[in-house]
């Protein structure tokens, strides 16, 4: 039997709508192996009530797709996810179906295909690259699709990085949170964000945190979804008056993620009451980035 962690993912950063993410310290499993015949997919964790157990499971499609491309049939297929990320609050958990299924199917099917086809196969299927990029090579992962196929580069998480995730109790879809955004952004709002995603990736390598604050803000996404998050705003400005050194929507959202080098017990405490004064109870978990991608932990027989 194949076993594979997959890590959650927080995406965007703030200003790097759909061109940057980061893995984070908290994981998926998904097992697979061939059966004599059928399908067979055991759901437990977190959205396990709601996750199908047919071919429109996200991780079997995923397989089904790399058995298509190197031309592996399988006689059946037997599937059991393991979920630990919250479903549908903006911390990867599709991409980490979608990266589970593509690992564990790949090497099932002997192992032919590599990090890019794997990367730009992940990326036909979820739509764009920023969660299944770090979600597949961990660490922090600049991407950008071009000629065909996503350019990446990844940079490692400065060392004393760490990461406060307040996850409100209701999910919002992936779909909604985009219908909200405009088709169009002037050209003083894309400025404004270009050179903050520049400052930002300057400001990890270079493990500056100082210029955190200024390097998250964001025109083009957040201001749009902020109505989808009761309270979002009054949490940004509490996180950071604690002691954060930016704040952003994780992913689509409704997680929201502060950046921290010290103080993560007042801000989780201080993101938490925010969101009370709101009417919205949030779970609020601390933790690190994770500089190391889905990982086959074990090829039991």
């Amino acid at each position: 039997m194949i076993r594979v962690q997959i890590p959650a993912t927080t995406a965007n950063m703030g200003p790097g709508f759909d061109t940057l993410g980061m893995a984070l310290k908290l994981y998926n499993i998904v097992e697979m192996e061939e059966a004599k015949r059928g399908l067979h997919i055991n759901v437990e964790g977190d959205g396990a009530d709601k996750i199908p157990r047919d071919a429109s499971n996200i991780v079997y499609i995923s397989a089904a797709k790399v058995f298509k491309t190197v031309g592996f049939e399988p006689k059946g297929l037997r599937i059991r996810m393991i979920n630990n990320i919250p479903l549908a609050r903006g911390l990867g958990s599709s991409a980490a179906a979608i990266i589970g299924g593509l690992l564990a199917a790949n090497i099932l099917s002997g192992g032919r295909l590599g990090e890019k086809e794997l990367l730009n196969l992940a990326t036909e299927i979820e739509g764009h690259p920023d969660n299944v990029a770090p979600a597949l090579v961990g660490g922090i992962v600049v991407t950008v699709q071009a000629d065909n196929e996503i350019k990446y580069y990844k940079i490692e998480p400065p060392p004393k990085l760490k990461c406060v995730v307040a996850i409100p109790n209701f999910t919002l879809p992936t779909k909604l949170a985009r219908e909200v955004l405009p088709q169009s952004v002037s050209l003083t709002d894309a400025v404004y964000n270009i050179g903050r995603t520049a400052l930002l990736v300057t400001a990890l390598i270079k493990q500056d945190f100082n210029m955190l604050s200024a390097a998250m803000d964001d025109k083009i996404h957040q201001p749009y979804r902020a109505n989808l998050v009761p309270g979002m705003k009054k949490v940004f400005a509490a996180a950071k008056l604690a002691g954060a050194r930016g704040i952003a929507l994780s992913g689509a959202g409704p997680a929201l993620i502060a950046y921290c080098d010290d103080n993560t017990g007042l801000i989780a405490t201080v993101m938490k009451e925010t969101f009370l004064q709101s009417g919205i109870y949030a779970r609020v978990i601390e933790l690190e980035p994770n500089p190391v991608g889905a990982v086959a932990l074990e090829i039991m027989k």
